[in-house]
């Protein structure tokens, strides 16, 4: 399962990069096919950029957020804080989603926000399956980073009294 928490935290962490870079793709088509004349309205349909924003960010990465939230109550003894992060990063999927209907509904101005969630939710994303890289406590104690070899190359300096 740690594995699996690693992976879909960083699937979710690509989404974000994919998703931020599919929406500028895709507006910048639009401006490029506007000073060619064409004619950008309500009639107008959505290029490739858009499309893969539009459905990455309402089906694919929500999907992936809720298979991290449970997949982290499976992995919480190996992941520490697992069921934490993956709470957070699930509810910045859904803040993101709000924000994008918000957004259309009410005020475009809420596409910032949008846009700054997406870097919350990647940072949130990317601190979770960094988690996989701590040892989970043992018994109550403090979570503790991995020793990467288990004695030095060269023996200490330093007397021990």
């Amino acid at each position: 399962m740690k594995q699996t928490y690693r992976v879909v935290a960083g699937l979710i962490a690509l989404g974000v990069l994919v998703q931020a870079a599919s929406v500028a793709f895709g507006w910048f088509e639009v401006i490029s096919e506007v000073e060619n004349g064409q004619i950008f309205d309500e009639n107008a349909e959505f290029n490739l950029g858009q499309l893969v924003h539009l459905y990455g960010g309402l089906y694919a990465i929500p999907v992936l957020g809720l298979v991290l939230l449970i997949v982290s109550f499976l992995a919480a003894k190996t992941v520490p804080q697992a069921r934490k992060w993956g709470g957070i990063v699930f509810g910045l999927v859904v803040l993101q989603v709000a924000l994008a209907i918000f957004a259309f509904a009410l005020a475009p101005a809420i596409g910032a926000l949008h846009g700054a969630n997406a870097l919350l939710l990647l940072g949130a994303a990317l601190r979770a399956a960094s988690l996989t890289q701590v040892e989970a406590p043992a018994a109550g104690g403090p979570a503790v980073p991995r020793q990467r070899s288990e004695s030095p190359s060269t023996p200490s300096s330093i007397p021990v009294q």
